[in-house]
């Protein structure tokens, strides 16, 4: 139906006045429809007739008119008009429906065929009413790409691009990233008809061994926040809605359904709830997803304060709420404190529960209308119910372009002592790993494990399993470069060690240890590849027992691993961890004497894909070290993302969005068993966020403790200077600060820098302040030689708070009276000090 008509009038004023007026008329009629009655089509020609005509007049750039039929069509379902606002759609909708519908769609349906796509069987909808014209809602996964869709059974109709992680995307340090994967995803889902894209994740890494840090944003809330609203806006510009997740503080996986986490409420707004405001109010989010765990006593799905006191009273939410699959955990107190969607299926909100309920009075039928409202609001805003359910082609080469670029503008340099890049003309090329674990065989992605990288559709036991159609190994990428830069002669050799590191193979063929080392020892080039793989359902520990309770070891490094990273892991269970002894490895090749013209130091380097941060021996860091190039999880083209970084057809210009410790003064090696994984109080798993605001390069300037690698460090191929920094302090009606400097590229390539500005906030009599906070960053390109000038801006009234600290008692954000300190630099551990400014 066409939402517009014009008049035949040849007066322009007329014709608009005339138009205006009938669209008011339909959308009064169509809002009062219950109430006065379905105008007869004599009229509805009579009042067209009144403007011009009763039909067909039209025009080049407007629409046809409509017949008094399409009218009539519209008035029998009058929410399929789209010249109503969608929350009007949504409430026309509503009032239709009989009481079986709405329980019906307050849940996921059972696993099955689509309706509109008998070919395709999946568990992540919600089944449509076609008398009604609602279509089938069809969820997603998806942290890295479209993953665990609503097609388990059809490759066909189940495959998409495997991106890079989270993690990497906020390592680019550049929200125009976080918008390509979302423009990647959007488009995708589009093809697939699919409706509900169940990312990003918002959580904070404040535990390196967070088995799901690389589906986050890393250990910062306004980085976070940036990359969550980038990549939001462009998911939801292509009529996806987005669910920002999970809300809130989901920071462990371990007894992660019954876990009580204690959180001071100072703390709780002004870290972990931080980025899911920016996502409500700057990516005017769809929805959201309640978290399994439960914060200060009350569980996510049925956190009333939070759910609405907070999102929907304080931030303005107008989305909807959707439970994690299996978090609900009861019928009345969940859809009472503002959950509004069960899934994936129906366990608390069954027919029989929800009668029951509205049998004694604790619901009401408004309660069960108040949550379809909420979604079906969105659905119309997105566009949902006006477009078919019908899946059409993805465009893979295009998505592995994307993944390519995302992935080799989130790679970051730890360390070169000018290894890299190495030369193009290389002739013998050793790629070596170990042969326990997945980093040198294949390519990696959210849910790979060893021999089951992005296999076959339903395999996977978490949610970032994506089906891709290709995969780019670390070898045959190191090749695929080469040969594009016109060197088809160099021979690469896969090497893969075993845990004890006395026996390896070399493509294939058995071999020693030694004879490993000594073929390392005579390559032109020796790439080292290691990393700490992790998935959803468990956390990088290993526990005494199967009660979870006591630490046996930590995986915060490269040497534990287990089996099944989804799997919790305790001593003498099946899933236990090994040592694969990485480090003694990467030292041993190092150790080596090399039987070229370099030294093994000049001709190695140690190409790292991790979940988050990893702790480093110090044997690993300094001058007689590797290269070190961190890549993170590089779904598909991971391959092709590293040699193009390593032989320099791409610079390095990530930054570090979570910490890399040292040995023996990490976090993790000084958190309490309060902190991780929690004590029994009560018969209820406990954690208590014991550091408070220092989580991170917080709790390390805190602590005053120089770790490995900083937050929001990373080298480049050329050289940067960023001098002249300045502050401009508001005037008159201006609210905002401006930080600016130059930024001049004083080396031999072109490359990008990110300027980084962090504020020393005053301590309010109740709140102690870390040292600094990130509050503005900006990724720039200089060319070789060149320098641009930055001009960075501080908000106060923005929604990351970067002033402000959260007032318990007032139940607010306020800019505490004294003096901030501004400094800017290129990292958390080099900074300059611009200068202060009082309040």
């Amino acid at each position: 139906m066409k939402n517009m008509w014009i008049p035949r009038s040849t007066d322009k004023v007329a014709q608009q006045l005339c138009a205006e007026n009938k669209k008011i008329m339909l959308e009064e009629r169509v809002m009062n429809k219950y109430k006065l009655g379905i105008m007869s089509l004599a009229i509805a020609s009579a009042v067209l007739a009144g403007c011009g005509g009763s039909g067909g007049g039209t025009s080049a750039s407007t629409p046809a008119t409509p017949s008094a039929m399409d009218i009539a069509l519209t008035m029998a379902q009058p929410w399929m008009y789209t010249g109503l606002k969608p929350e009007q759609r949504a409430q026309l909708l509503v009032a239709a429906m009989a009481l079986a519908q709405k329980q019906q769609q307050l849940v996921g349906s059972p696993s099955g065929p689509i309706p509109e796509i008998p070919t395709c069987t999946g568990g992540r909808h919600v089944i449509g009413i076609p008398a009604l014209s609602i279509p089938t809602l069809r969820i997603t996964n998806g942290p890295v790409g479209i993953g665990k869709n609503d097609c388990d059974n059809n490759p066909a109709l189940g495959s998409a691009t495997a991106l890079p992680s989270a993690m990497a995307i906020a390592a680019s340090f550049d929200p125009s990233v976080a918008t390509e994967f979302g423009n990647v995803v959007g488009v995708e889902a589009r093809a697939l008809a699919l409706h509900v894209f169940e990312a990003p994740g918002m959580n904070m890494a404040r535990l390196p061994v967070l088995g799901r840090n690389f589906e986050y944003f890393g250990e910062d809330p306004y980085l976070t926040g940036v990359m969550g609203v980038a990549e939001t806006l462009a998911v939801q510009a292509n009529g996806l809605i987005a669910m920002g997740k999970h809300f809130v503080a989901n920071e462990q996986e371990t007894k992660r359904t019954t876990v009580n986490e204690i959180i001071d409420d100072q703390i709780l707004h002004e870290l972990y709830l931080k980025p899911f405001e920016m996502v409500v109010k700057d990516g005017k989010t769809a929805s959201l997803m309640c978290s399994y765990n439960t914060v200060n006593g009350f569980q996510m799905c049925e956190n009333k304060d939070l759910e609405t006191g907070v999102l929907r009273n304080q931030w303005g939410f107008d989305g909807y709420i959707q439970t994690d699959f299996g978090a609900m955990k009861s019928t009345v107190n969940s859809m009472l404190a503002g959950t509004d969607h069960e899934m994936n299926r129906a366990t608390n909100w069954t027919v029989d529960k929800l009668n029951a309920a509205l049998a004694t009075g604790d619901l009401r039928v408004s309660d069960l209308d108040t949550a379809l409202t909420r979604r079906y609001t969105q659905m119309f805003r997105m566009g949902i119910f006006d477009r078919p359910v019908v899946p059409t082609s993805i465009d893979f080469a295009a998505g592995g372009v994307h993944a390519l670029s995302i992935g080799t503008q989130s790679a970051v340099l730890l360390q070169n002592n000018g290894v890299l890049p190495f030369a193009k003309t290389v002739q013998n090329v050793v790629v070596v790993g170990k042969a326990t674990q997945i980093f040198a065989q294949q390519a990696v992605a959210g849910g790979s494990v060893l021999g089951r990288a992005m296999g076959a559709a339903g395999t996977g036991a978490a949610s970032s399993d994506v089906l891709a159609t290709y995969t780019v190994t670390p070898a045959q990428g190191v090749k695929n470069v080469l040969s594009s830069l016109g060197n088809t002669t160099a021979k690469v050799k896969l090497i893969l060690i075993d845990d004890a590191n006395a026996s390896a193979t070399i493509d294939g063929t058995a071999t020693t240890y030694a004879g490993a080392v000594a073929a390392a020892a005579a390559a032109d080039a020796v790439i080292i590849v290691a990393g700490t793989i992790a998935e959803e359902g468990a956390d990088r520990a290993t526990f005494t027992d199967s009660n979870l309770t006591s630490i046996a070891s930590m995986g915060d490094t490269l040497d534990w691993y287990v089996a099944l990273p989804s799997g919790t892991s305790f001593v003498g269970g099946t899933n236990a961890s090994g040592n694969s002894q990485t480090t003694a490895m990467i030292t041993g090749i190092m150790a080596a004497t090399s039987t070229t013209a370099k030294s093994m130091t000049a001709k190695t380097a140690l190409v790292l894909k991790d979940n988050a941060g990893v702790t480093l021996p110090a044997s690993l860091v300094g001058a007689t070290a590797p290269a070190i190039l961190e890549v993170w999880f590089p779904g598909q083209e991971d391959g092709n993302i590293t040699a193009n970084l390593l032989f320099g057809v791409k610079n390095p210009s990530g930054k570090l969005p979570v910490t890399f410790p040292l040995a023996g003064s990490s976090f993790m090696g000084q958190a309490s068993v309060n902190m991780f994984p929690g004590t029994i109080n009560s018969s209820v798993p406990t954690v208590i966020y014991e550091e408070k605001l220092n989580i991170g390069y917080r709790w390390y300037n805190a602590k005053n403790i120089t770790p490995a690698f900083p937050f929001g460090y990373g080298l480049s191929y050329t050289t940067f200077n960023i001098t002249g920094p300045t502050i401009t302090t508001p005037t008159g009606a201006n609210t905002k600060y401006l930080v600016s400097a130059t930024v001049a590229n004083t080396g031999s390539v072109d490359g990008a820098e990110v300027v980084q500005v962090y504020l020393g906030v005053p301590s309010a009599d109740f709140s102690p302040q870390p040292p600094k906070r990130l509050v503005a960053f900006q990724k720039v390109s200089v060319a070789k030689g060149a320098s641009t000038n930055v001009t960075l801006t501080i908000d106060p009234d923005s929604s990351s708070h970067p002033l402000g600290i959260w007032d318990k008692t007032a139940q607010k954000f306020i800019n505490p009276t004294g003096t901030y300190t501004v400094y800017v630099g290129n990292s958390s551990g080099n900074l300059t000090t611009v200068g202060t400014f009082s309040r």
